[in-house]
């Protein structure tokens, strides 16, 4: 594809075992209408027909590997070291990127003001159910000191600038499921973030981003790297452990409940 010299947008994506939903990510990826970008994929050896998957799909990918990692976060880091846009986007393999985002970020970018000094552009995504429906839409813009108890952004489909990596560090891979989180509240108030409030990623609820184990590592990274009172924090986890148990009983009761934190 060809590529231009303003505002490249790297897609890095991180997938193991993932062959019954890879193919809809890469297909809504390689269907935008801006070309503006380039597509990592980088795969921990998966066992089933993700790499035939890839390998259909070659000439459409930038870079790609496979081999073992220890994890979402190791695959990430891996892939920022391969980047070589001006900005990062990263998409889980179950995820769905909507017809004319990178547009949108684009047109997002080439209208803003200083977007040299910008650390991160977040959007919006639709959430799913297992049956393909919208449950709810999130993504909120950006505010500290909030953002430790309340995840505001939505991290699917957000741009992060090539030197905020450089700023401040890779993903830390002791993390297994918040590490995304962890690595945005180390600028804290410094973080200079933009919000385009436009629908940019699909993705589906559940996984293990939605547990007990999460909050926990929440409340870790939100009272380690993010300075947040750990009394404060165990409250916080305890409410969101409540929420998220009566969330559940309201899915086994065919309601769809969202309490925000």
């Amino acid at each position: 594809m060809a590529l231009t010299a303003t505002h490249k947008i790297s897609i890095v994506t991180a997938v193991y075992n993932g062959e019954k939903t890879l193919e809809n990510l890469i297909q809504s990826i390689i269907t935008q209408d801006d070309t503006n970008y380039e597509f990592i994929l980088i795969d921990g050896n998966s066992s089933d027909g993700t790499k035939e998957l890839i390998l259909k799909y070659q000439d459409y990918i930038s870079y790609w590997s496979s081999e073992p990692d220890r994890g979402i976060y190791d695959a990430w880091n891996k892939g920022i070291t391969k980047a070589t846009g001006d900005w990062i986007m990263f998409l889980g393999c179950d995820d769905i990127l909507l017809p004319g985002a990178l547009k949108a970020y684009h047109d997002f970018i080439a209208q803003s003001e200083n977007v040299s000094a910008v650390d991160l552009i977040s959007s919006r995504l639709e959430m799913m159910d297992l049956d393909g429906n919208v449950i709810r839409v999130a993504g909120w813009p950006w505010a500290w000191p909030k953002y430790l108890r309340e995840v505001t952004i939505a991290h699917p489909g957000a741009l992060h600038s090539a030197g905020f990596f450089k700023k401040y560090g890779l993903y830390d891979i002791k993390y297994k499921i918040v590490g995304d989180f962890e690595l945005i509240i180390r600028a804290r108030e410094k973080l200079q973030a933009l919000f385009m409030n436009k629908i940019t990623v699909r993705m589906s609820e559940g996984g293990a981003s939605d547990s007990v184990k999460a909050i926990l590592e929440h409340y870790k990274a939100a009272t380690t790297t993010g300075g947040y009172s750990k009394n404060k924090g165990m409250i916080n986890a305890l409410i969101v452990i409540s929420k998220l148990k009566i969330k559940r009983i309201a899915r086994s009761l065919g309601l769809n409940l969202y309490l925000k934190r």
